[in-house]
Order: structure tokens, then C-alpha cells, then sequence
């Protein structure tokens, strides 16, 4: 398994380091120490169930999403590459690029608005069994597999400890410039909840019975021998999708499917169609904030509606720059629209 290589730095900033208010960690982010191209923010090792109260910041009751609502407003965020597109010219590559300084400012900003990310087993508790949510909660999907995700993605997600989706290619693992095996095991140990996005990227309206039955059902089943449990949830690539391929997805036995149709409310009731909210390369983070749209009221927290134990946010203070990914070999799905 990978080593990532900042893990002393990482823990002596949550262990040493005072949490400082919001307003403090501006400061703290303009000054960048460049770490290794792989590195571990490790979990504290006695979690708490509570939020970390910020000295300065006076503590609020909790809120909740009670239960009840459908729809309910929870934007799925939809990610592709985190990294520094290589050629100017790709303009595709560019759409599908957000540059890590751009993730780690969305990843700041929705930690800073107090944004729960939840993930799909979290949605499902919500719509069938009475669990409420987080108040502004949020899904953060990665699609495809690329190995930016385990690089660049994933410590930043540790250091704010959120929660993920990543959506990977069955067929794709282990190639070049994709997540490995033990990459994905480590990613779904440590909180990444891991999706089946097909075999191979196919278009999934234009094969026929015998293959679309494989790109779905095999892709299940592969990942699940990767990761140890049932595999519930489906991406559509390229979000193309019609009534046969909804059906194989039903009968594979996934629970939830996504597309790329924009929205940001769910039911039970669409859940093998469920919209997301593109976050395209270049985009400002106001265009971002616009598109979550308001979030779904909350209510304080009460022991009747209080959602189930969702780990530790905190934030520690270590200014978190990661280095420009070199350019990447050529990619299996390149010329496709994820």
C-alpha cells in the first residue's frame, strides 16, 4: 500500500495546534509548505461524536434535518480530476480539471459555512429509515477512478474529515494515472464510500443486452471483492441512461444511481436518477455557492431527532499545499464526456 508522506506534520498540527476560529484560518492558508505528492492526515486517536467549539465563536445548539421531507434539498456534488489540467489546449481536460487549490478553497469554504458531508448510506438512512440528517448536508462524488483522487482529494478530505463518494471504472484499476486496489481499500477504511461507475465507461444506451448486463453486474461484483461488502450505489457514465439500463441497474441490486442532470433535490422515489451539481474546472467559488442553492432548513437538535453518530469535524491549522501533478499519461476514457 501507498505511504502518504506528511503524516508526522499532519498529526502534530491536530495535536499540538490550537482550533482557531474561522476568521483565523485565512491567514493561515496564504502561507503554503509544499509536502510530498502522497501524504496521511490520520484520525485522531480517540474520535469524538462532537463538533470541536472554536474559542471565540459562541456554541450553538446543533441542527438537524429532521426527518419526514421529500424531497429533501442535498446537493450531490459531481468532481472529476483534482489537479492542474497538463495541456492548455484540452479544453475538455480543462472543464473536467478543478486544480487543487481551487478544491482545498470549496473544501475550506464549506467547512467555514458549516456543510455536513454526508454520504449515500447517510441519504438512504434519511429517506427509509426515520434517521435525520446533518444540518447543509452535501455529497462529494469523484468520478472515474483517477489516482488524484487517493493524491489530492483524499488528504484534503481528511483534513477536514469529510466524507466521499468515489465512483470507479472496475475495469480501469490499477492502469496508469488510476486508483489501485489498495487505494481504494484504504479510501473506503478511512470514510470514501465506493460506487460502481461500469466496466469499461461505456455508453450504456448504445450496447447491447449481453454487454450492458456485464458493465453493470460485473462491475458490482468486482468491486465488491475489493472492498469486502455489498456495493449499493451506480453512476450513469456520461450520464446516459434510459428504461433498459435502469432496469439492469435495479436488478444488479444497486440501491441509488446518479446522472448528470443538474438539481440539488432527492426522494426515494427517483433514486436511480438522481441529479447532481457539476463543479466544472475554472468556475469561481461564487458560481459554486449559487448553484447549492438555499440550504434545507434545519432544526435544533433534540434527543428525539438526533442523527446518528457521523465522526469528528475539526479543523487543524497546518496550511495545506499539495504540488502540481505531472502530466498524466494518456487516459482509457479520453474523448468521452463523464
Amino acid at each position: 500500500m501507498l505511504v502518504l508522506l506528511a503524516v508526522a506534520a499532519i498529526v502534530q498540527a491536530a495535536t499540538t495546534t490550537e482550533v482557531r476560529p474561522v476568521q483565523a484560518q485565512a491567514a493561515a492558508r496564504a502561507a503554503h509548505t509544499p509536502v510530498g505528492a502522497s501524504f496521511r492526515a490520520q484520525q485522531p486517536s480517540e474520535p469524538s461524536t462532537a463538533t470541536l467549539s472554536r474559542p471565540g465563536v459562541p456554541t450553538m445548539p446543533a441542527e438537524v434535518v429532521p426527518t419526514g421531507r421529500s424531497p429533501v434539498r442535498v446537493p450531490i456534488l459531481m468532481y472529476h480530476y483534482i489537479r492542474v489540467n497538463p495541456d492548455p489546449g484540452d479544453r475538455l481536460g480543462f472543464n473536467l480539471s478543478v486544480t487543487p487549490a481551487d478544491f482545498r478553497l470549496q473544501m475550506d469554504w464549506l467547512y467555514d459555512n458549516d456543510y455536513h458531508p454526508v454520504d449515500f448510506d447517510d441519504l438512504r438512512a434519511y429517506l427509509f429509515e426515520n434517521q435525520s440528517l446533518p444540518s447543509r448536508p452535501v455529497v462529494l462524488t469523484f468520478d472515474d477512478g483517477y489516482r488524484d483522487m487517493y493524491t489530492t482529494a483524499f488528504p484534503i478530505l481528511r483534513v477536514h474529515q469529510f466524507k466521499g463518494v468515489s465512483y470507479v471504472v472496475s475495469g480501469f484499476l490499477n492502469s496508469p494515472n488510476y486508483l489501485t486496489t489498495e487505494m481504494v481499500q484504504e479510501m473506503e477504511a478511512l470514510g470514501i464510500q465506493i460506487g460502481a461507475h461500469t466496466v469499461s465507461h461505456a455508453d450504456l444506451t448504445r450496447i447491447s443486452a449481453a454487454s450492458l448486463h456485464s458493465e453493470v453486474f460485473d462491475s458490482k461484483a468486482a468491486l465488491e471483492a475489493v472492498v469486502g461488502h455489498a456495493v449499493l450505489d451506480f453512476c450513469y457514465p456520461s450520464g446516459k441512461f434510459n428504461d433498459a439500463v435502469i432496469s439492469a441497474v435495479q436488478a444488479a441490486g444497486f440501491l441509488t444511481a446518479t446522472t448528470t442532470q443538474p438539481g440539488v433535490a432527492h426522494s426515494a422515489g427517483d433514486r436511480f436518477t438522481w441529479s447532481r451539481v457539476r463543479v466544472s474546472g475554472g468556475e469561481s467559488l461564487e458560481e459554486l455557492i449559487t448553484d447549492l442553492g438555499e440550504p434545507e432548513p434545519a432544526v435544533k437538535e433534540t434527543p428525539a431527532n438526533a442523527p446518528a453518530p457521523r465522526g469528528l469535524r475539526w479543523k487543524v491549522t497546518f496550511p495545506l499545499q499539495l504540488p502540481l501533478p505531472t502530466p498524466e499519461e494518456g487516459s482509457p476514457v479520453e474523448g468521452l464526456i463523464p
